[in-house]
C-alpha cells in the first residue's frame, strides 16, 4: 500500500504516472501565492521508507511506463541518495519510458553538470520547474528566492545534461498594475532559456496565502480577465520560434489550448483575438479562477 503524507499534488500532464513520494514539502516555501505544501516542512523521506513504496507500487501495477517523484523539488536532495532513488526504481521498473519530478531551477543550479548528467543517465527525464514570471519586481514581490538570472543558469545546466524541462508561470501574477512588464519580461526570459514545454496558467489566489492577505488589505490589485488574454497575446506574438509544447490548457486559463509550438501560432492567436473580441468574461472586471 503506497503511504502519501499531507496535500499530494502533481502536474495535470502526470495523471496516468504513478506517484512515489521521495520528499515531503518544498525547500522554499514562501511564495506568496501559493499554499501547496503550508501543511508539512521540508524534509527528504528515508530510503527504506521509499523503496518500500517503490516495491508496493510493483505489486499494485503491472506495468508502469510513467512515474512521478513527488512532493515539492525533489531535485533539491543529495544527488547520491536521489540515484539510489532512480536506480532502483528503473530496477524495478525496467519498462519505465518516462520519469518525472519537480525542480526549482535553482535547484540545478546547486547541482554541478556532471551530477544532472547522472541522473538523467541513470533514468531520469524530465523535470517540472516553476519560472513563475521573468519580471525581477514580480519574483522579488512573489518571494520566489530566484532571479532571472538564476532561472537562465539553471536551465543551461539541466539543457546541457539533457534533461528535458518544462517551465511554468502564471498570467496575472504582476496584477493589475504590472500586468504589461510581466508580460513582457517573462517572454523574453521564456526565448532566452528555450524551454523544451512551457506551462502557463492564469493566476488563482489560494485561500489563507500570503498573496489573498495582500488582497484583502489592498497591497494587490487583481487585474482583469482581458489583462490575462492580452498577456498571453503578448506572449503568443512576441514568443521565438524555438520547439517546444504549449501546454496551455490548465483549467483556470480562459483560453485553453496546447499543441507543438510554433507551427500553433497563428491558430493560437486566433483562438486568443476570438476570446479577446467575443468572451463575455473578458468584459468582467474580476478574474474567475478556481484553488488548485
Amino acid at each position: 500500500m503506497m503511504r502519501y503524507q499531507g496535500k499530494i499534488y502533481r502536474p495535470w500532464m502526470e495523471a496516468d504516472s504513478v506517484l512515489i513520494q521521495t520528499t515531503l514539502g518544498c525547500s522554499n516555501n514562501q511564495c506568496t501565492f501559493c499554499t501547496m505544501f503550508d501543511d508539512k516542512r521540508f524534509k527528504v523521506r528515508e530510503l527504506e521508507d521509499i523503496f518500500t513504496d517503490i516495491a508496493s507500487a510493483r505489486q499494485r501495477h503491472a506495468k508502469v511506463e510513467s512515474i512521478f517523484l513527488i512532493d515539492g523539488n525533489v531535485m533539491a536532495m543529495r544527488t547520491e541518495k536521489l540515484l539510489r532513488i532512480v536506480d532502483k526504481i528503473r530496477d524495478t521498473f525496467p519498462e519505465l519510458q518516462h520519469l518525472a519530478l519537480y525542480s526549482c531551477f535553482n535547484d540545478f543550479r546547486r547541482k554541478s553538470v556532471a551530477d544532472l548528467t547522472a541522473l538523467r543517465t541513470a533514468g531520469l527525464t524530465t523535470a517540472y520547474s516553476g519560472l513563475e514570471s521573468g519580471d525581477p519586481v514580480v519574483l522579488e514581490n512573489i518571494k520566489k528566492g530566484m532571479t532571472r538570472e538564476h532561472a537562465i543558469e539553471g536551465m543551461a545546466r539541466a539543457k546541457e545534461a539533457g534533461i528535458q524541462v518544462l517551465a511554468s508561470f502564471i498570467f496575472g501574477l504582476g496584477g493589475k498594475t504590472r500586468s504589461r512588464e510581466h508580460a513582457e519580461n517573462t517572454t523574453s526570459l521564456l526565448n532566452i532559456m528555450q524551454p523544451d514545454a512551457i506551462a502557463p496558467m492564469a493566476l488563482a489566489v489560494q485561500p489563507g496565502s500570503e498573496l489573498a492577505a495582500q488582497i484583502q488589505r489592498g497591497e494587490f490589485i487583481l487585474p482583469t480577465p482581458l489583462q490575462l488574454l492580452e498577456e498571453e497575446k503578448y506572449l503568443l506574438e512576441n514568443m521565438g520560434d524555438f520547439p517546444c509544447y504549449y501546454w496551455g490548457d490548465h483549467g483556470n486559463n480562459i483560453a485553453s489550448m496546447k499543441g507543438e509550438w510554433p507551427a500553433v501560432r497563428d491558430p493560437f492567436l486566433a483562438h486568443i483575438n476570438e476570446h479577446i473580441a467575443y468572451n463575455p468574461m473578458a468584459k468582467k472586471n474580476v478574474i474567475e479562477t478556481y484553488a488548485w
